[in-house]
């Protein structure tokens, strides 16, 4: 069964990739991505692979079958499989990973129709649209990758990659914050993306109309309570508590 990550489990892991304790506060640079070392590309015989399987994932799944046959289009033998330790989950992985690094090009911010620039919100929604609908020719396949993600072994790198889309999209949007709202922005954005993203793999509405309005609706609390909401704890229970009410509202199981 798919669930909602809790921001207060992707707190821990923001905190793991910030600054040493004690200087966190005082290192503006030590809040933003362009700060953190980019994951190592993937090696050649890896990236062919895996780039040509996710071709196959809309008729095969997330399957060792998928695999076999991106091994196959990238002129590999069946065995060269074998160079991806952890199956299926690295085929998951790949189109994580790929989807995030191609936010910083993919996606422009146009003036509005009376000629000003985007404000944050509405770049970090661009941005968090434009991410969800990277998985439009897969989402009927988006569950069995949120099952293999699930999996203990694989969840902590899939939290983690969790944090560091959040971390991506509040950083392409301008977002220069250099206090505890770091933390509570991106908690509360890993929070919404994932419960959006389950949302979306069961949306059956036109051009998945019902889930742009679900974003709108979690985005939009969450910028009323930001204002009184001073505690982190109390930020994070309420944006977990308050989507997973939503969604069980929905008829999901979560």
């Amino acid at each position: 069964m798919a669930s909602v990550r809790s921001p207060s489990a992707v707190l821990g892991i923001f905190r793991t990739t910030s600054c040493r304790a004690g200087t966190v506060w005082r290192q503006r640079s030590c809040y933003h991505s362009y700060e953190y070392s980019q994951p190592p590309p993937f090696p050649p015989a890896e990236s062919s692979i895996l780039s040509s399987a996710l071709t196959h994932v809309p008729n095969y799944g997330f399957t060792a079958d998928a695999l076999r046959l991106g091994a196959r289009d990238a002129g590999y033998l069946d065995v060269s499989t074998n160079l991806l330790p952890r199956g299926v989950f690295d085929l998951v992985n790949y189109h994580l990973v790929s989807q995030r690094l191609a936010l910083k090009n993919s996606v422009q911010f146009p003036a509005d129709d009376n000629g000003k620039k985007l404000g944050i919100g509405a770049k970090v929604r661009t941005l968090t649209l434009a991410r969800l609908r990277a998985n439009e020719p897969i989402i009927h396949r988006w569950q069995e990758a949120l099952a293999i993600m699930a999996q203990p072994s694989y969840a902590p790198t899939s939290l983690a990659e969790l944090a560091r889309l959040a971390d991506e999209i509040w950083y392409l949007a301008g977002d220069g914050s250099v206090d505890s709202s770091w933390y509570t922005k991106r908690a509360s954005l890993s929070a919404i993306y994932s419960a959006t993203e389950l949302f979306m793999s069961q949306d059956t509405s036109k051009h998945f109309a019902e889930t742009e309005r679900f974003l709108d609706s979690r985005l939009s609390d969450v910028m009323k309570v930001g204002g009184f909401v001073g505690a982190l704890t109390e930020w994070a229970d309420y944006s977990a508590h308050s989507t997973v009410n939503v969604l069980r509202s929905k008829g999901m199981r979560v």
